[in-house]
């Protein structure tokens, strides 16, 4: 359909009393302001009266906007915060990246410590716009920074320093337009969810390829915040909830942090909903519906994977919350709903911040023998959830051929029971005391150090005993995922060594907080390591090869030389009817059990140093 022709039909729909109201209710809408959107239900909280009036000097445009349905472009946020900082003795500007369109990436810390925290003080870092189309973090932040700095909220930062990150992923921030998330209602102009390099930073975490995520992780290094909050705002299905949120262990649920994972449970997330209930918000879990087409199918956690912000967080022991507004709630709702959270966030680390430390400490004291990975979902539910949904009809979709699903906009009185389904791993690593890394992986051994893993570098050969692990069958995936050829192995065979490692080459000891993240990064069968990224992909070339007029006579010597061998190729026969049917598969079988062998071929670069 011609775009002209789409315009007028999506214009059509909006005079649907089931749409959202026509463009022109709302000043400035979009071209069509995305009509096909189910209704949302009337709001009318009392955090409502955090807006400031567009006449306010300090009021942001957000707040300008007569509708609150738009979110400055990246030069006027950055010129508002300039002027900010130039006017507040509490607010000042760092910049810790660039973008690889060559735009600064800032932070904006709000303390009455001046450029030396008080290390006593807890810290919350806030980030916005990792995914720039959901953006309400960073219209949220500017204005409790606004009244933290004029308008008597200061005291919040008597005993708790405040990081915001406005916006991270600031070149996808500014491939902005009015058709960036058709699922979302609001602001009206949006930026894109990926990169300039069409990288999707929330899958970052771990391997660290792009320099926002390199940036980000330094700056979490360089303050180590006490609470790490991730604003996004949903896909998926309809429900009440305007604020959802969560992190890894919730629940009492497994974590790689439970002491914070416990804190969280029984301190943060009480405090929190009854903040948010109190300025008329409704709190939620996090939603990851089963099937979107059949939303009483049931919930799942969305997995457990270290790529994510709570994943990651969970490993490298940093509470983490990843929030998940509601895009289908107007971006006014959204908004306030999360300054709400990010006030009360910090009343509660003022109060409870200690308390919080010592969970860190507990966790960050972990060294666990098994390191469970690669989880996937259950087959079966672990649970029952009272849900709060939304009323919703089917119809024939001429369209789709088949029932869709059309969200009423109206409250079901009646709490939905949904089956909850939990992770379970299906690998479990041990942990060895040490890696060691060949110098030449600099690349490998840089991304470490971005992520704050001490280690020792060799200055003069060193000869180590050491586990090299064989890799049995390797599969690289048919396509691409985030720039890279993934490639899985699930089999590997120690083999022990007496390896000299060069001058450059570290040593990664385990014994370490970020021991966990180390294992998950090295062991190659993990699906979060730099193998299963593609990133090693030269163990899978053979370099030497040998003729059949040469391999042939030596392969009958073989046979009539070694009883063991002639048992194991006769068995290999029977048992393989394509393998004895080639002469070529079968020369190469007695190659690999020659010396003549590519001895490295297939053996994964990284040592494992075990204990005793």
């Amino acid at each position: 359909m011609r775009p002209a022709l789409l315009i007028a039909a999506l214009a059509a729909l909006s005079s649907s009393p089931a749409m959202s109201n026509p463009p022109s209710a709302i000043p400035n809408a979009r071209p069509w302001d995305q009509p096909f959107l189910p209704p949302a239900p009337a709001w009318n909280g009392a955090s409502k009266a955090l807006l400031r009036p567009a006449s306010d000097p300090w009021a942001s445009a957000f707040e300008q906007d007569p509708a609150h349905d738009f979110s400055p472009n990246y030069a006027d946020t950055r010129a508002w915060f300039d002027r900010l900082d130039k006017a507040s003795k509490l607010i000042r500007l760092e910049q810790f990246g660039v973008s690889p369109e060559g735009r600064p990436i800032y932070a904006v810390i709000a303390s009455k410590d001046g450029k030396a925290f008080d290390p006593a003080k807890p810290v919350l870092m806030v980030q916005a716009g990792i995914h720039p189309g959901e953006i309400d973090g960073k219209d949220a932040g500017m204005m409790l920074l606004r009244d933290i700095a004029f308008y008597g909220k200061d005291g919040l930062l008597d005993r708790v320093n405040l990081i915001l990150i406005p916006i991270l992923s600031v070149d996808g921030h500014e491939r902005s337009g009015p058709y960036s998330r058709p699922n979302q209602r609001g602001p009206r102009i949006q930026g894109w969810r990926n990169t300039s390099t069409n990288q999707n930073l929330n899958r970052d975490y771990m391997k660290l390829d792009q320099p926002e995520m390199q940036a980000v992780r330094a700056l979490i290094v360089k303050y180590r915040p006490d609470l790490y909050v991730d604003v996004h705002v949903t896909d998926g299905i309809d429900y009440q909830y305007d604020v959802t949120y969560g992190y890894n262990g919730e629940d009492g649920g497994w974590s790689r942090s439970p002491a914070i994972a416990g804190w969280l449970d029984a301190a943060f997330k009480p405090a929190i909903n009854a903040a948010l209930e109190g300025q008329g918000h409704i709190p939620g879990e996090l939603v990851f519906a089963i099937d979107d087409r059949d939303p009483k199918k049931g919930l799942s956690d969305g997995g457990l994977g270290e790529r994510f912000s709570n994943g990651w967080g969970s490993a490298a022991h940093v509470p983490t919350i990843l929030i998940e507004n509601h895009s289908l709630k107007p971006h006014e709702q959204r908004v306030l709903g999360t300054y709400v959270f990010l006030e009360a966030a910090l009343r509660l680390l003022a109060e409870q911040g200690g308390d919080l430390r010592t969970a860190i400490g507990k966790d960050r004291a972990l060294r666990p023998t098994d390191i469970p990975a690669n989880f996937v979902a259950v087959d079966q539910p672990t649970a029952t959830r009272a849900f709060k949904g939304i009323l919703f009809e089917r119809y024939d979709s001429a369209a789709s051929g088949g029932s869709e699903i059309r969200w009423l906009g109206k409250p079901d009185p009646e709490p939905w029971l949904m089956p909850f389904y939990t992770s379970r791993p299906t690998l479990t690593l041990k942990r060895p005391a040490a890696y060691w890394i060949p110098g030449y992986r600099k690349d490998l051994i840089e991304r470490l150090k971005i992520h704050g893993v001490a280690m020792e570098t060799v200055t003069a050969p060193r000869t180590v005993s050491v586990e090299m692990l064989r890799l049995k069958a390797p599969k690289v995936a048919p396509r691409t995922n985030e720039g890279h050829v993934q490639i899985t192995v699930e089999t590997v065979t120690p083999e022990r060594r007496d390896w000299t490692w060069s001058p450059g080459s570290v040593r990664v000891s385990t014994d370490q907080p970020l021991g966990d993240v180390v294992v998950l990064l090295l062991e190659p069968q993990s699906s979060e390591s730099f193998f299963a990224w593609g990133m090693i992909p030269e163990v899978l070339n053979r370099v030497e090869y040998i003729e059949g007029y040469a391999v042939a006579p030596l392969a009958d010597r073989m046979l009539a030389a070694d009883p063991a061998l002639k048992a194991a190729f006769d068995a290999k026969l029977a048992s393989d009817p394509a393998f004895a049917a080639s002469p070529d598969a079968r020369l190469g079988w007695f190659y690999e059990r020659t010396p003549y062998f590519d001895d490295r071929y297939l053996l994964y670069p990284v040592g494992r140093e075990t204990a005793g």
